[in-house]
């Protein structure tokens, strides 16, 4: 009878040391696997010790990872969308990674190993992007929310901006500046979550092209006493499609600028300011509370 109990027993310890095996899956195989179609297919890039591998993308970058300290990576000097990537030491053998998200809310990864003569130096991103459902292939970039934009799709903030450009209508007559041979116009006012849209149009009918310095988004006080300071609060735009800078004689140019929603006091009034690099030709229009409400959903545009 003890021998029975103790081969009992020791076949219970057994089945129960088995029980507490992992299957070799998280939470002893209750967690779902990543399916392919889940998966953001990285792209194989090659970087060497004695030369810089350039990757450029469709937009403004605004993270970068390295997966090791065998790689050194940067923005190119005076471009936000390119990328310099170099091996920080001969030679390395395990492959390593690189991820980037940029201003579109594109994710893009990258399995980056070295090579003493790397294939392709110069790399655009633009023509890779692909919907994974539509090819039946794994995406290789996803859409990441990014703070500033009050966590709107960015693909859809840009989709919007290209959108209103490319229907162009003058939706707005009476809010204009004409100065010097040069217009700057309002041609329309939209609005979408909590985000405006500003389209904006400068047209030079003289022969001498005009440089854009900077675009300035300010709401001041209608009435302001002598010798007191005027009080100004600026509004920074979020994003520009088609971001005008220099616009040639005879010629004409739009740009849609995205802001923050905001509503301007009865006191006060937007001021938006062109100004003229190393030049004197400055625009400005003013737009009033009134003007603001008016502003047309975007539920009405055809957005393709």
């Amino acid at each position: 009878m003890k021998k029975i109990l103790m081969i009992f027993a020791l076949m219970t310890g057994m089945v129960a040391a088995r029980a507490q095996q992992s299957s070799g899956d998280y939470y002893e195989g209750l967690s779902r696997k990543i399916g392919f179609s889940q998966m953001i297919a990285p792209h194989g890039l090659e970087i060497t010790y004695d030369k810089t591998v350039h990757v450029i993308f469709p937009a403004p970058v605004r993270y970068v990872d390295l997966g090791s300290t065998n790689l050194i990576a940067g923005k190119a000097d005076g471009a936000e969308n390119v990328i310099r990537v170099k091996a920080a030491k001969k030679h390395f053998r395990q492959e390593t990674n690189m991820s980037v998200i940029t201003e579109d809310g594109n994710f893009y990864t990258f399995n980056v190993k070295y090579a003493d003569e790397p294939l392709l130096l110069n790399v655009e991103m633009c023509d890779f992007i692909h919907d994974g459902e539509t090819v039946n292939q794994p995406n290789n970039a996803m859409e990441i929310y990014l703070q500033d934009l009050d966590n709107e799709s960015p693909r859809l903030v840009r989709l919007i901006m290209k959108s209103v450009y490319k229907q162009d209508k003058r939706k707005i007559r009476h809010i204009g500046s004409k100065r010097f041979g040069v217009q700057f116009l309002l041609k329309g006012l939209y609005a979408h979550n909590d985000l405006l849209y500003f389209h904006t149009q400068v047209k030079n009918r003289t022969n001498v092209p005009f440089d854009v310095d900077f675009v300035t988004y300010k709401i001041i006080d209608k009435k302001v006493v002598k010798r007191t300071a005027m009080q100004e609060q600026v509004i920074y735009p979020l994003r520009a499609f088609n971001y005008v800078t220099r616009i040639n004689g005879q010629s004409s140019g739009c740009t849609v600028f995205a802001l923050p929603k905001f509503t301007i006091p009865d006191d006060k009034k937007l001021v938006v300011e062109m100004c003229e690099k190393q030049g004197g030709r400055h625009q400005s229009f003013e737009v009033d509370n009134d003007d603001l409400m008016l502003a047309e959903t975007i539920n009405e545009l055809k957005v393709r």
